[in-house]
This record gives structure tokens, C-alpha cells and sequence, in this order.
């Protein structure tokens, strides 16, 4: 398995002979400080960040590979790794090996991709759910779309800036294996990563045209005002003395809680709201009240608008990493990797159809 290095790296242990000091000359090839071939250099970009070979005090003969922890900036790293190609074996493979992988995933050949197992942050119940290699080996090609949806799903909603971003971060990759003939990559993975916890998503509604376009309440977040979704929501409308500023000091299943018992117990209940001065940042001077008429009839809908159908315009700002991994099988050629190509074009067609439907 990976471990962690106490400097925030990741460990790789190198694996036997051939696959070992393979992989290790893919990564001192790549980041050689010599390098100057521009097809290297620029796929570090989709590389974890490789910092040479490590070995325990204890144990010398112990290789390690030392890597850029992918997930160390998430607070909640949703993760997924896809096998990408249409073979899983290499051009030296034995007779018993080929047989071994294509009975694994018959499918392979025919979809260009297998999902080796996902862990997924579900904001509804603060807790993860796994799934393993089985899993990915059970999709069919009528059953892979909902079964990578999963993985971008946080328990309340479909994260579409999500999709958005790792569609725009695939097709990235895919320009490389386009425009190069160096490598072919065999049984290697794509990595995704995500923020699970939604902590630092912005949405921002600039006019009423975009607002339209969205299917947004034309007087929902005139002007330019941002609504901002995390663990504290946050709704942000615009007064003449400044900026009203919510703050409840919930998870969204908490506030949803708080709002249904808040209906059924006191029609009058109100959620208490600070005021901002305009003339003094961050000096409260003044409070008022929203009450539970104007929650139940404009602030729900307009989060649910606004927080389940994220614009897709918002698709940069989406915390999210795409990085290659696994070079064990990567091989000098003269040709593109139309088995990886075809991987990534398949791959980046079911996150459209996700992302559409």
C-alpha cells in the first residue's frame, strides 16, 4: 500500500523486478533536471510531483518511491482510480498473464477503462463510502454511468461542477496523448480527487441573464452578489446599508432538520441575521431577523436552485485533482497509444452523458 512520509510525501514501495526500476526510470526520466524535451515537461503536469527514492533507516534494501501527496490539500478527499486502456497487460505479457487480466474485466477491450475502487465523502451522514475493484468489475456498459456518478455524488446531490472540472481536466490529458508518440502506457490509472465537503465552492450569479440561463429566480442574488455553500452556509443579499449576511451553523442535513422543526413547532420562529456595515469591514453593529414566512417561501428554494444545479460556468473554481499514476508498464514508442486514447475518449463520454442527464 501507499504510506505517508511525516514531511507530507507519499511512500510507493518499489515493486519487484522488471515492474520496479521500470516505473523509478519512468519518473527519473520525466523529472530529470536536465530534461528539455517539451512533451516530458509538460506531462509532469499531470504527474504526482516525484522527489527520488527513499529507504528506512532500519531497512536500507527498502525502495521507496517519493511522491507528491495528490489528496493532502483536501479536508475530505473523495477518490477515485481508473484503469485507463484497452489492454491491461503489456506487449511482453505471458500467454497465462493475458488470460488472467482479460478474464478480470472482459470488458476492457471493448469500454477503454475499468474503475478500481472509489471512497466517497457523503455530506448527509458526515461519513464515507467505499467501494473496491469488485465493484468496478461488476459495471456493464449499461450500468457504468450510474456507477461513476456515484463518485460524484456527496449524499444530497450530483456535484456537476465536479464532473464539469474532471471532464475539463481529462480532456487536457487527452491533448498530450494526442500531440505524443514517445510512451505507451500500459495498466496504468487516472486519480481523481475531489472536495468532498464543499468548503470552498463559490457560486457566483453576475447578472439576470446568467440567472435565466440557469433557471434561477430572476430576483434571486441580483447584481453580482455571491452565495456561498459549506459547512456554514452563508446567503449574502444585497441592503442599502451593506451586505446581509447569514450564517447558519449547520451541515446541510442540520439545517434542513432545523428548518423542518422550526415549521412544525413555531410558526414564528426566526433565524437571527448580522448586519454589515458598509463604512467598517467586518464591524457588526446591528442585528435583524428573517422570518419563518420568508424561509419557508424564497431562502430554501433558492439555496436548493442554487446549491443543486451548480452553473457550469463555475467548472474552474471546483477543487479537483486528475493525476496519471501507475507506470509500472509505461514502453519507448513510435506510435500514439490509441489504447489509451480510446480509454480517455470513452471515459470523458460517460462523464458528458453524467453531466447532461
Amino acid at each position: 500500500g501507499i504510506l505517508q512520509h511525516p514531511d507530507g510525501t507519499v511512500l510507493k514501495q518499489l515493486q519487484p523486478p522488471p515492474r520496479g526500476p521500470r516505473e523509478q526510470e519512468f519518473y527519473n526520466k520525466v523529472y530529470d533536471s536536465d530534461c528539455c524535451d517539451s512533451i516530458l515537461l509538460e506531462l509532469r503536469e499531470y504527474l504526482p510531483k516525484y522527489f527520488g527514492v527513499w529507504s528506512p533507516p532500519t531497512a536500507p534494501n527498502d525502495t521507496y518511491l517519493k511522491l507528491e501527496d495528490v489528496t493532502r490539500k483536501f479536508n475530505k478527499p473523495c477518490i477515485m482510480d481508473v484503469k485507463i486502456g484497452q489492454k491491461s497487460y503489456d506487449p511482453y505479457a505471458s500467454a497465462e498473464k493475458i488470460q488472467q487480466q482479460v478474464s478480470k474485466y472482459p470488458l476492457m477491450e471493448e469500454i477503454g477503462f475499468l474503475v478500481l475502487g472509489m471512497r466517497v465523502y457523503h455530506v448527509s451522514s458526515d461519513s464515507y463510502e467505499t467501494q473496491n475493484q469488485h465493484y468496478g468489475r461488476s459495471l456493464t456498459k449499461e450500468t457504468v454511468k450510474d456507477g461513476i456518478s456515484k463518485f460524484f455524488h456527496s449524499g444530497y446531490c450530483l456535484r456537476k461542477d465536479v464532473v464539469a472540472a474532471s471532464i475539463q481536466k481529462v480532456e487536457k490529458i487527452l491533448e498530450w496523448f494526442e500531440g505524443q508518440t514517445q510512451l505507451n502506457f500500459y495498466a496504468s490509472s487516472l486519480l481523481f480527487v475531489y472536495e468532498g465537503s464543499c468548503q470552498a465552492t463559490t457560486v457566483r450569479l453576475s447578472d439576470v441573464t446568467l440567472a435565466e440561463k440557469r433557471r434561477v429566480p430572476k430576483g434571486l442574488l441580483s447584481g453580482g452578489d455571491v452565495l456561498e455553500y459549506n459547512n456554514n452556509i452563508n446567503v449574502i443579499n444585497s441592503t442599502e446599508n451593506g451586505k446581509i449576511e447569514a450564517p447558519v451553523s449547520k451541515g446541510l442535513s442540520k439545517f434542513y432538520a432545523l428548518h423542518k422543526k422550526a415549521c412544525s413547532k413555531r410558526h414564528h420562529s426566526q433565524l437571527s441575521l448580522k448586519v454589515e456595515n458598509s463604512e467598517q469591514d467586518n464591524v457588526w453593529k446591528t442585528s435583524t431577523c428573517i422570518t419563518q414566512e420568508h424561509l419557508n417561501g424564497n431562502v430554501l428554494p433558492q439555496l436548493e436552485k442554487v446549491f443543486y444545479h451548480v452553473p457550469a460556468e463555475t467548472k474552474e473554481s471546483a477543487n479537483v485533482e486528475v493525476r496519471m499514476i501507475d507506470f509500472a508498464h509505461v514502453f519507448p514508442s513510435n506510435t500514439k497509444d490509441e489504447g489509451y486514447i480510446y480509454g480517455l475518449k470513452n471515459l470523458i463520454t460517460v462523464l458528458q452523458n453524467i453531466l447532461d442527464n
